[in-house]
């Protein structure tokens, strides 16, 4: 049982740092990604950044099925909760407690991307405050704000 807390935790901590590679730039990228490279949580030398897989590199194994537009406008829109695990290939986002800028209550999220186009049916959100679920109409507007942003990422990546 403990051994399988410290590998969740274990793994947490990969992808939190895997993530934390993606916002970087220049040589704070770099140098975070050779540290990444020496703990072994790098292992192909053509995919950097988590973002990577959705690039369709060479290897016709390595597949996404999520649609990277909603995966980036989720990670931006939620940005203010601390991310507990991440998944890319189950299209998972978890999120920890958070407390929304300007805000007085905090909230935790879990983003599910369910199909790589992008189009309602493939994002669902589960808010919850402390006290309990939030409203439906609620996490609709959280997914509205997500749908939102990820046109606008795809306009501007030119994706249109």
């Amino acid at each position: 049982m403990q051994r399988q807390h410290i590998g969740r935790i274990g793994t947490i901590l990969a992808v939190s740092l895997i993530l934390t590679g993606c916002i970087g730039g220049g040589a704070n990228r770099e140098r975070q990604n050779e540290q990444l490279r020496e703990e072994g949580l790098i292992l192909d030398e053509n995919r950097e950044t988590i973002f990577d897989l959705f690039s369709g590199g060479d290897d016709p194994n390595t597949s996404v099925e999520v649609n990277r537009y909603l995966w980036t406008a989720a990670l931006e829109i939620l940005d203010f909760m601390p991310i507990e695990a991440a998944d890319p290939f189950t299209g998972i986002i978890a999120y920890g407690y958070g407390t929304p800028p300007g805000g007085g209550t905090a909230y935790r999220a879990t983003v599910y991307i369910t199909d790589p186009a992008l189009e309602a049916r493939s994002l669902r959100v589960a808010l919850q405050t402390r006290g309990g679920p939030v409203s439906r109409d609620t996490a609709r507007q959280i997914e509205d704000a997500i749908l939102t942003r990820a046109r606008q990422i795809r306009i501007r990546d030119g994706g249109l």
